[in-house]
């Protein structure tokens, strides 16, 4: 079944099963449900071990009149609850397992093909020892910053100008490989203002920790007016020539 197919399957996504949105809100989703459920999960298994061993205690005289339904450490129950309680905990176990590896799966779908229903900025960036260079679609290019409006698609074709790099911003859920000869794609949604820090996390060379760069959000009119005043020249050979 395609991508497309299982992204375009209205039930989960109508029903808001299946979360949309920024990267930052998706990947919060998917930890809350981890967490809620893993905790879940504890507290009965706990629980339960717990209820049994105060239960079965010794002294207790508990399982004397059944000793088939006494649990034994290191043994499979053998009598006829033993056993309905074995099948309905794995079935329960089963439905819980496919359920979560089918909505994560689903999820992370959407994520790897961003949204499809907004007008997204194509900005192509290039890693290179070492620093990060980007150019927007009028072929304007800023070496350093990337200056993004609020609340808008933008989507980043990413490679390199000489050896393998890795493009991340933690503070926006962005991370892609930075690859000679290739490009990869990723996206993220900025819905808050602000400067987030982007820098490469694979080894590069010497200066590999130096290799950061800004990601700007601005209020779209403040973008809008920004970019209306670009050219198709670097702002670094902007700057240059105006020293």
């Amino acid at each position: 079944m395609s991508t497309q197919l299982l992204l375009s399957s209205p039930l989960p996504i109508q029903s808001g099963l299946i979360p949309r949105g920024t990267r930052v809100t998706v990947f919060e989703n998917i930890f809350v449900v981890f967490l809620v459920l893993g905790t879940l999960v504890g507290i009965v298994v706990i629980g339960y071990m717990v209820y049994n061993a105060y239960k079965y205690r010794d002294g207790s005289g508990n399982g004397k009149d059944d000793p088939e339904d006494t649990p034994i450490l290191g043994e499979l129950p053998s009598g006829d609850s033993g056993g309905r309680k074995l099948a309905t905990s794995f079935f329960m176990s089963m439905i819980i397992v496919v359920s979560l590896v089918s909505w994560t799966y689903l999820t992370l779908l959407y994520v790897e093909d961003g949204p499809s229903d907004q007008e997204s900025l194509n900005v192509e960036v290039e890693g290179y020892q070492f620093g990060w260079r980007f150019t927007y679609p009028n072929g304007h290019t800023t070496d350093g910053v990337l200056r993004v409006p609020a609340d808008k698609p933008v989507r980043l074709t990413v490679t390199s100008a000489d050896v393998f790099h890795n493009f991340g911003a933690p503070g926006l859920r962005v991370k892609t490989d930075a690859m000679p000869g290739q490009e990869t794609e990723t996206w993220f949604i900025g819905d808050e203002t602000g400067t987030y820090t982007a820098q490469c996390y694979e080894l590069c060379g010497t200066g590999h920790s130096f290799m950061k760069a800004e990601i700007i959000v601005m209020p779209p009119d403040e973008y809008e007016a920004w970019y209306e005043n670009t050219s198709n020249e670097s702002e670094s050979a902007s700057m240059e020539a105006a020293v």
